[in-house]
């Protein structure tokens, strides 16, 4: 989430258009699709925390190598690369929660993914000070080190799970048969096109918040940087609370009660100008950061433990492939000049996300 706020910065140094520089994000995302089925598959055949390690170190790797960049295209290339090391990371985590908590899964990686909003609260500020203090790739830079000792922490601190034999069998074509036939069930195809429109909209949204900010509302690079970090602040408080809410009232009304406010609060960021009204409106859109706890702990639980992060890692490639498309579209809509619009237009797609919720299958096999 600092490439958000870096985008201003990027887009002059490089001479981009918003179309160009969401294809930038765009490829970042993809880049992230990309690797969910092989970091699933890795997940079910290895122990955890040596891939979480593993997605930490390439990253830091990735980074390094994004602030080196020369040029354009070098730019485009790192950042892709960016995107796959993190890949590895997500349904290695779910995978080591769902062992270590299977009776609370939801409340579990709730309060893990609101740690993950707590760092990303700090870090477009920092992110966006020191861009604008020296240079964008200061506010990429100073994450390196952080993540080394995320790294080396994470390597201490994860359990180390036994692999079983049937495990170690998941790249096999019968283990690609049986993912299959998962996904075939009617409440897996329903939710995986949730999942869909959800990191569609959830990636053209984050993309260019604070770039609208600072184009349409006239806000400072600075306090857009401070919006955003406080977007994700809420969300740390949010996605707790909607992680226990699935444990106890399930996925249906968890996911409809977090999606309501962001719609209401997409169609007013149009009409409001005062900052204060920007700020209560940001907030508002916040609880959607709950989708993740309710969703991702919806569709583990479907996959038995011996497919779970093939399962799941297959489930995310396609949602977050489709996804990453997100930035680009609405980086050519904004660019001819409906960036307004374009944020009624995922108001209206999360309304479909409700209605969808709302009209689930039963989770029953058979």
């Amino acid at each position: 989430m600092a490439l958000p706020v870096l985008l201003p910065y990027i887009q002059t140094e490089f001479d981009l258009s918003l179309s160009i520089v969401g294809l930038l994000v765009t490829l970042l995302w993809l880049g992230g699709a990309i690797g969910q089925l092989p970091g699933g598959i890795l997940a079910d055949r290895y122990q955890e925390g040596s891939i979480l390690t593993l997605s930490v170190g390439l990253v830091a790797l990735a980074l390094i190598v994004v602030v080196l960049a020369p040029n354009t295209a070098s730019l485009f290339l790192t950042v892709t690369l960016w995107g796959f090391a993190t890949s590895l990371y997500p349904i290695a985590r779910i995978t080591i929660l769902s062992e270590t908590y299977p009776d609370r899964l939801g409340s579990a990686l709730g309060l893990t993914m609101a740690t993950g909003d707590l760092g990303q609260t700090l870090v477009p500020p920092i992110a966006g000070t020191l861009a604008a203090v020296f240079v964008w790739q200061a506010g990429i830079g100073f994450i390196v080190p952080l993540l080394v000792i995320g790294g080396i922490g994470t390597w201490i601190v994860v359990p180390r799970s036994v692999q079983t034999a049937s495990s170690n069998e998941t790249s096999s074509l019968n283990t690609a048969r049986y993912v299959i036939e998962e996904m075939r069930r009617p409440i897996m195809v329903f939710v995986s096109f949730i999942l869909v429109l959800f990191f569609f909209f959830w990636q053209a949204f984050t993309s260019f918040f604070p770039t609208y900010l600072v184009v349409e509302k006239g806000i400072s690079t600075t306090m857009a940087s401070l919006l955003f970090g406080a977007f994700f602040a809420a969300g740390a408080i949010v996605k707790p609370v909607a992680g226990m809410a699935y444990d106890r009232i399930g996925m249906r009304w968890a996911l409809i009660s977090v999606l309501l406010g962001p719609v209401a609060g997409l169609l007013l960021l149009p009409i409001v100008e005062r900052l204060e009204l920007i700020v209560i409106v940001t907030l508002a859109i916040s609880t959607m950061l709950g989708n993740g706890a309710v969703t991702q702990s919806f569709v583990a639980e479907q996959f038995p433990a011996e497919i779970q992060g093939t399962g799941l890692g297959a489930v995310r490639t396609i949602a977050a492939v489709v996804g990453s498309t997100g930035p680009v579209l609405f980086g050519i809509v904004a660019d001819r000049g409906f960036f307004d619009e374009g944020y009624v237009a995922l108001a209206v797609l999360l309304l479909i996300v409700i209605l969808l919720a709302y009209r689930m299958p039963n989770p029953d096999r058979g």
